[in-house]
């Protein structure tokens, strides 16, 4: 399979996966139930998130904040998309960045397509905690984009670090 492909198949994957385990919790689990995955450090909870990462955006006006983040996450996908399908510099040499590049695609995608079906709320169901200190709820998307920028720096890195060819 050509790279090309490979990384659109690899966004469609996650994509995918994303959307079924959306589905699979908003089915199993009602709005703010919560179901112990892990004693004193994972539960399954079940939150529509209208805001961005983190409930960011979350207080403002919902017409301003659908149409904002929509019209951010969309101009985020073309530009990843032309990145991937031109194939050239870094992400055509390397793997890496590629990954990273598909992963950021299709969670992004995912939190899109929940956010314009959903009303513009995003599920999250995934929530991390110790004591008193809990990670904010996320979902399959939001652990791709995180994976995948955390790809994209690492080669951004290590390209940094590697000496120039005489």
């Amino acid at each position: 399979m050509n790279a090309r492909l490979s990384a659109f198949a690899i966004a469609l994957g996650v994509f995918a996966g994303d959307q079924l385990t959306k589905l699979l919790v908003r089915a199993a689990l009602p709005a703010w139930e919560t179901r112990t995955i892990i004693p004193g450090f994972c539960d399954l909870l079940h939150t529509e998130n209208q805001g961005a990462a983190f409930s960011l955006f979350s207080s403002a006006h919902p017409g301003w904040r659908t149409f904002f983040l929509v019209a951010v996450t969309a101009a985020a996908l073309v530009i990843i998309a032309s990145l991937l399908w031109r194939l050239q510099g870094r992400i055509a040499a390397s793997r890496l960045p590629r990954l990273g590049l598909a992963l950021i695609l299709g969670g992004a995608l995912g939190n899109l397509f929940d956010r314009v079906l959903r009303h513009g709320a995003v599920t999250d169901f995934i929530e991390l905690y110790v004591r008193d200190f809990r990670w904010p709820a996320f979902n399959l998307a939001d652990s791709a984009i995180t994976v995948g920028a955390a790809l994209v720096l690492l080669d951004m890195l290590r390209a940094r670090r590697a000496p120039e060819p005489t």
